[in-house]
């Protein structure tokens, strides 16, 4: 663990991870609270899907686009026009009862105005940490996000059972908004300047680093948002515990446990040394888990097995990180987290969406199976393109040269 702790000699590292970590934590929540929202308000999981579906659509618009506006506006202008916006947003959809192609509009706004925290933190790591450090830094980052696409959840699901999704979506807004604030008056958010973007739209695309690592972070993460849903719907009920028939505290504790799994892995696997396997070694523990829940629902199965699961999560998260890091241009990077944090933004979305589809129509079993299918297709992408992926043994992280080329195999 000395490695984590040589991070904390650089000024204002973990100011940056806890405030990013604040400001990214209603990411986790936001699925799952709309999912119950919506499914409250209009009597059905699809409605909900609808709504999911609408939300996506923003966010695949806004990742990479907004990731090119903090190079010609800055960081601070962008992140906190959009968290503001946001966060109204929220709060529109959690206490006016609207039509729901209406909310499905506002879903879709939800998702252009997603402050682009996810990119920016990324971009800002190299600057703060020498190259030897990154790949700790990189590790660390991942296992704390785990806060968001597992504990997050959790949070979700407390607060929604206990005080009902109105309040859910306050919540989140609220975690938005001041989490906004507090990572953008970080000092390094001021002093790391992004440089203009020198190539078009979507040129990022380009890099095969790029479009591989969006695609499996789509996949990833919406396979989470799947199993999340599906863990909800296994518990959820009228008996004793269960209010309002959304979640309960078992799906907490499972939900946690998945979460621990995940941290414990980012800590102990994803700092270490990447191969061009590793990625795909690391998603194929996370299916086995996954795969398990199949077996039964009970909670310790499901806690067990998903704690398993998670081993694998964060660090894969890592080296999705670590890819990037020694294959894209710096000046360029901004963007490809862009595209990426847009692959797992509707991910989420796409996951909670063919989710709750799956749970109207076989119950739990259905958002295991949608899960694990997400899993095993993104487990066929890795192993695909494995020759496209870097081999890290030896090698620190460091950015390509501005003015030098990426020689990586294209055919």
């Amino acid at each position: 663990m000395g490695i984590y702790r040589d991070l904390g000699r650089n000024p204002g590292v973990f100011r940056v991870i806890a405030s990013q970590l604040t400001a990214r934590f209603p990411f986790g929540m936001l699925s799952i609270i709309l999912l119950l929202h919506i499914e409250l308000g209009y009597g059905d999981y699809t409605s909900a899907g609808v709504v999911l579906a609408s939300q996506s659509v923003g966010q695949a618009v806004s990742g990479p686009l907004s990731s090119r506006l903090m190079g010609r506006w800055g960081m601070r202008p962008v992140l906190g026009a959009t968290s503001l916006v946001c966060g109204v947003l929220l709060i529109t959809i959690a206490v006016v009862h609207l039509p729901l192609a209406i909310v499905a509009g506002i879903a879709a706004l939800i998702g252009l105005t997603t402050p682009p925290v996810t990119p920016a933190v990324r971009t800002l790591y190299p600057r703060l940490v020498p190259s030897t450090q990154l790949s700790a830094l990189f590790s660390l980052d991942a296992a704390a996000q785990e806060l968001i696409w597992v504990a997050g959840p959790v949070v979700a699901v407390f607060v929604s059972s206990q005080f009902g999704t109105a309040v859910g979506l306050g919540v989140a807004a609220a975690f938005m908004v001041l989490g906004g604030a507090w990572f953008i008056m970080s000092p390094a958010v001021g002093t790391v300047r992004l440089d203009p973007p020198k190539r078009g739209f979507g040129a990022v695309l380009r890099y095969p680093t790029v479009v591989i690592t969006t695609v499996i972070s789509f996949f990833f993460v919406a396979s989470f948002s799947a199993i999340e849903a599906g863990v909800v719907a296994a518990f959820a009920g009228g008996g004793p515990g269960h209010s309002g028939g959304h979640g309960s505290i078992e799906s907490g504790i499972v939900l946690a446990l998945f979460a621990a799994g995940s941290l414990v892995g980012g800590l102990l696997i994803g700092h270490r040394e990447m191969r061009p396997w590793s990625l795909l070694l690391r998603i194929l523990v996370v299916l086995a888990g996954t795969l398990a829940c199949l077996v039964s629902l009970d909670m310790w199965w499901l806690s067990a097995v998903l704690f398993i699961g998670g081993l694998g999560t964060a660090p894969a998260f890592a080296a999705v990180s670590n890819i990037i890091g020694v294959t894209v241009r710096f000046s360029e990077t901004a963007e490809a987290y862009g595209w990426i944090g847009t692959g797992q933004l509707v991910g989420v979305a796409t996951g909670s969406a063919l989710a709750g589809v799956a749970i109207d129509a076989a119950g739990a079993h259905g958002a295991v199976l949608v899960s694990s299918g997400l899993l095993l297709i993104c487990a066929i992408v890795a192993a695909a393109t494995m020759r496209w992926l870097p081999d890290l043994r030896g090698r620190t992280i460091e950015a390509p040269p501005e003015t030098g080329t990426v020689s990586l195999p294209l055919n």
